[in-house]
């Protein structure tokens, strides 16, 4: 089906997505947001192949920080490792007994650190809904690819599922994280390990190849991404590997058995075809998804600060809790 099928069919389906009659035109601060984002250098760190390798010489030579910044009051975080890999838990300053867990996966195209962002996004989740978020703290391409980054991450699900128990764990990652999210539950149903509670995927990197003619010109209204840098940055990530192989665009990889989805994407985002795709493939072999796909919404939308981002926050906190 073709994405202007599947969006126009969508109107009409609201186990699908937000029913286009309550999808108002996007708020003023989202569209003041829209603008600011243009003046950021994020798209310009993805205009070319070049832009993205001097970027990653750069992070080379000076790694960015993961260490925790704007958690804000109300929530802990422990330094763990695991696997060798640095894990941040957090919790409410009250106590987590009896919590549900959230391993969230940041994004960040595979190349960069997680951010302020995610870590207020986090603490969000950890003080309002009170769960206890697992963060692992991924190596990044090119110094590691998806073939050992995807086992490692659904090994690190594995025993998060045992300890807690799989209806108490849910999966959030955006963008990158997010397909490294899909990536990891497809590695685990194949291997006959459960699945968790939910995924709640944000703007999901889910087609590394970004091939679609309809993305060159989605491309042209997206603030903050561009293709020849995403495709390089996919291309790094992919190392030995074909970037068509599922660890890298999970898109190409099976549905059936995964756990029920959250999908949030904006059409100013040149992946979103993706995530609509996602979405019919996963609800045609009976996998329950939830498609938030809101007009003029940029990369990441939910994790903004307009209103169109507060609403879906709020919908992952109830999904979460």
């Amino acid at each position: 089906m073709s994405v202007a099928r599947l969006v126009s069919a969508m109107q009409f389906c609201p186990s699908f997505c937000v029913p286009r009659s309550r999808d108002p035109a996007p708020s003023l601060q989202s569209r003041a947001f829209n603008l600011l984002l243009r003046q950021l250098p994020y798209k310009q760190q993805l205009a070319s192949v070049e832009a993205v390798q001097a970027h990653v010489q750069k992070l080379a030579l000076q790694p960015a920080s993961f260490e925790p910044i704007g958690l804000r009051r109300g929530v802990e975080a422990i330094l763990t490792r695991m696997g060798g890999w640095p894990v941040y838990y957090t919790a409410p300053s009250s106590g987590h007994e009896g919590c549900n867990y959230v391993m969230f996966l940041h994004g960040g195209g595979y190349i960069n650190e997680i951010r302020p962002a995610h870590w207020r996004f986090i603490g969000e989740m950890t003080r309002r809904a009170r769960v206890s978020c697992v963060v692992p703290i991924y190596p990044l391409a090119p110094r590691a690819t998806a073939k050992d980054v995807v086992p490692r991450t659904a090994e690190l699900l594995r025993m998060l599922l045992e300890d807690a128990g799989a209806a108490k764990v849910t999966v959030v990652g955006n963008s990158a994280g997010a397909g490294l999210a899909l990536a990891a539950c497809q590695w685990l149903r194949d291997r006959g390990h459960r699945q968790p509670a939910r995924l709640v995927l944000i703007s999901p990197a889910a087609d590394a190849s970004v091939s679609r003619p309809e993305q060159i010109e989605i491309a042209s209204r997206d603030p903050i991404q561009d293709i020849p840098g995403i495709v390089e940055a996919g291309r790094l990530y992919a190392g030995e590997l074909d970037v068509g192989h599922p660890f890298v665009s999970p898109l190409n990889g099976a549905f059936r058995f995964l756990a029920p989805m959250t999908i949030f994407s904006g059409t100013r985002d040149l992946l979103y075809p993706d995530s609509v795709d996602l979405a019919e493939r996963a609800r045609a072999v009976g996998v329950p998804v939830e498609l938030h796909l809101l007009r003029d919404q940029p990369h990441n939308y939910a994790l903004m600060p307009t209103p169109e981002g507060r609403r879906a926050r709020a919908i992952i906190l109830r999904a979460v809790a």
